[in-house]
């Protein structure tokens, strides 16, 4: 099996976060062929309809090799020049499934046994995937999760708090917005008080970072919008039930967090 061939038809298959049907299947037949080859055994784990994760051992897992097939958007194809492959996910994390998947076989040729692979879905987004193969464990002492580390052996890894805002308030057309109450005004103050709040910092990790991913709401430009959404995403490096209490205290009843 040739890792960058591996990696090329894996980058080529769209997969972005929601869309992981397509690229599952082709980790099926390679993983199956692995099993057939090497007296393994594969199983499929259904997350959501079309949504699957995937597991493979060959005899009793002491040693996980796990990552995530999704992608962010958009996508794009790979190519290829001296130095690198490029697309999306080459890095994150085709490439690396596919180099876990080539050190599996030469394990497996070497007679190594008690090794296995969990592929998981939706790890881009809310981790459903990796939430669903936590609830319904298969057994490993140790699991290495494959993310683009520069190939350095992470210490650790921050955590991720996802909100979403809702913003409510009452339509009127915009000669009059005396009559109506601008939701999208509510949650842009929402939104800069959250930037103005102070992110805890960790000695090893640096500090947390706030990323207004997503702002979306009003009806048209002459109408006072009576709603507004944001999405965020916070990577932490502590606790995160702390940060949470804070940002509820901030938002302090004007918009909806969820």
């Amino acid at each position: 099996m040739n890792v960058f061939e591996l990696t090329r038809s894996l980058v080529d298959i769209e997969s972005i976060t929601g869309n992981e049907l397509a690229v599952s299947q082709y980790f099926s037949q390679v993983l199956n062929d692995l099993c057939s080859r090497f007296q393994g055994h594969f199983e499929t784990m259904e997350v959501e309809p079309n949504r699957l994760n995937l597991f493979a051992t060959w005899g009793e897992p002491v040693v996980t090799f796990s990552t995530h097939m999704d992608t962010v958007p958009p996508f794009f194809p790979s190519r290829e020049d001296e130095d690198h492959i490029w697309g999306r996910g080459a890095c994150d994390t085709k490439g690396i499934s596919a180099s876990m998947i080539t050190a599996i076989e030469a394990l497996l040729i070497a007679g190594v046994r008690n090794i296995a692979m969990l592929l998981v879905v939706g790890e881009e987004r809310n981790s459903a995937g990796a939430y669903y193969a936590s609830k319904h464990s298969r057994g490993s002492k140790f699991l290495i999760n494959g993310e683009p580390t520069e190939n350095r052996l992470a210490l650790g890894s921050k955590g991720a708090l996802r909100l979403e805002l809702e913003a409510t308030g009452k339509m009127s057309h915009s000669a009059y917005p005396e009559l109506g109450e601008s939701a999208i005004n509510k949650l842009l103050d929402v939104l800069q008080d959250l930037r103005a709040m102070d992110l805890p910092t960790n000695p090893i990790l640096g500090p947390s970072t706030m990323n207004i991913g997503v702002i979306s709401g009003g009806r048209a430009p002459n109408v006072v919008p009576d709603w507004a959404k944001a999405e965020l995403l916070i990577r932490l490096v502590e606790d995160g039930a702390p940060l949470r209490k804070a940002v509820d205290d901030a938002v302090a009843g004007r918009v909806k967090v969820n």
